[in-house]
């Protein structure tokens, strides 16, 4: 059955009539189907057979618990999510009732399932501290950091900490896992402390780290360290060169996007166009923007998407020119999402143009209705032009839908910490302390003439 699992020609047609055939099945039998059955994306099908394994009294070991609850990680959407999740949780309870659940692998693999089907990190904790009295290897703390990358990084570095403290050393993935944390951080200071580790892990060649640690600069503003680590890797792949391009787009550095693009060694891809028609609009340049545009297709064969064309329009939009990108719109190969409304309905707010402004929002709202942004706009649309009844309107309809506006979030970086805030949240003694220090920072800066 492996032979066959391991064809990917009919494989489970073939290993199924094996299956069938056989009169005597145990454990590995089982196993065997299930490991396929789950290399093959067919999670379902895997606890099926388990159901069929249990009700032959044939018991489970680790190996079929680690294997069902990996199976079902690919069933992250909609019902199947659902689904998935029950099944993960029965899985559990078998786990702890055997004693599997003490198993490493299997609490790595009930780690990932949580984080994947849930999305909450503090289910995937609860399960981590109970290993505290086993031996975690690097693969355990790998998910569990990888769980709290991306909602809770901060966390994501206290766990690396006291993985270091385990006297482990961190291997690639780790690494990868924590700059990405960093990168969701935007903290400088830890961005090079992992540089740091990672040239005396030796692993500063590793491609993979390269465009990590390109990535974390970039996102905290520190495009010099960016460039530094990519003029020094020795392999750079279409990932490097996108990276720092995209580092240039984001820090409004247009003409060095351009220069970079000119001196690429690899065949660009549509991120690669992303990114600089990003700089374009962000420096206003509207016939480089649309020169790149042009040449997508002529001369490299690119076919523009819709993040294309969503740049297109922002670029025509924030010079001015609303006709020619709403004639961009309708000559669209495909129907236009909310991001390209939004970007027109933005340019509309700039520019004061209520008829288009109108067209945008009733589409943004169409596609997106739980998004506040086409109410905000077109209200603030109308107090610009003074039609305070009409804005007024808008905003009862808001209401009337049921749609909120997300408060906007801002963070500082204080003593090596990042604090968020929002404008008119509550405080309390901590975040006062942190506003005083804000205050005196502020103030040292214009001491120094640096903001009028």
């Amino acid at each position: 059955m492996a032979m066959y699992w391991n064809n990917s020609c009919n494989a489970g047609v073939e290993a199924w009539r094996v299956f069938e055939a056989m009169d005597f099945r145990n454990l590995v039998t089982y196993n065997s189907m299930i490991t396929g059955l789950s290399m093959h994306k067919q999670g379902d099908k895997a606890m099926d057979l388990f159901i069929g394994m249990r009700r032959n009294g044939i018991e489970f070991d680790h190996t079929t618990l680690l294997t069902l609850v990996s199976s079902l990680c690919g069933s992250n959407e909609g019902s199947n999510k659902i689904v998935g999740l029950m099944c993960c949780l029965q899985l559990h309870s078998f786990g702890i009732k055997t004693g599997l659940a003490l198993d490493i692998g299997v609490v790595t693999a009930l780690i990932r399932g949580y984080s994947i089907l849930v999305g909450e990190v503090d289910a995937c904790h609860k399960l981590f501290l109970e290993t505290s009295s086993m031996d975690r290897d690097v693969v355990l703390w790998n998910e569990i950091m990888m769980a709290s990358a991306e909602r809770e990084p901060e966390q994501t570095l206290v766990l690396f900490k006291r993985m270091l403290g385990e006297d482990l050393f961190p291997d690639c993935y780790i690494f990868s896992v924590v700059l990405k944390a960093c990168s969701n951080l935007v903290a400088e200071r830890n961005a090079s402390a992992l540089h740091c580790q990672v040239i005396t892990a030796g692993f500063l060649n590793v491609l993979e780290l390269g465009n990590a640690l390109i990535h974390a600069y970039a996102r905290c503003g520190s495009i010099d360290n960016a460039e530094q680590v990519f003029f020094e890797m020795s392999l750079r792949d279409i990932v490097s060169w996108n990276s720092v391009l995209k580092a240039y787009a984001v820090h409004g550095k247009a003409e060095a996007a351009l220069d970079f693009f000119k001196q690429m060694d690899v065949a660009p891809d549509g991120t690669t166009f992303v990114a600089l028609l990003s700089s374009c609009s962000h420096a206003g340049m509207v016939k480089e923007g649309t020169k790149i545009f042009d040449t997508m297709y002529e001369k490299y064969g690119i076919t523009p998407q819709l993040d294309h064309y969503a740049c297109m329009v922002d670029i025509l939009g924030r010079a001015g020119h609303l006709s020619e990108a709403e004639n961009i719109i309708k000559k669209m190969p495909m129907q236009p999402d909310h991001v390209i409304w939004s970007a027109l309905l933005a340019a509309c707010r700039k520019h004061g143009e209520t008829k288009l402004a109108n067209l945008a929002s009733s589409k943004l709202k169409e596609l997106d209705p739980e998004n506040s942004l086409g109410y905000v706009l077109i209200s603030n649309i109308y107090c610009s032009a003074n039609s305070f009844d009409e804005a007024d309107s808008v905003r009862m309809k808001m209401n009337r839908a049921g749609v909120r506006k997300e408060p906007g979030l801002s963070w500082i970086e204080i003593r090596h910490r990042m604090h968020e805030f929002a404008s008119g949240a509550h405080t309390t003694s901590a975040d006062k302390s942190n506003t005083c220090q804000y205050g005196e920072a502020l103030g040292t800066v214009e001491e120094n003439g640096v903001c009028s």
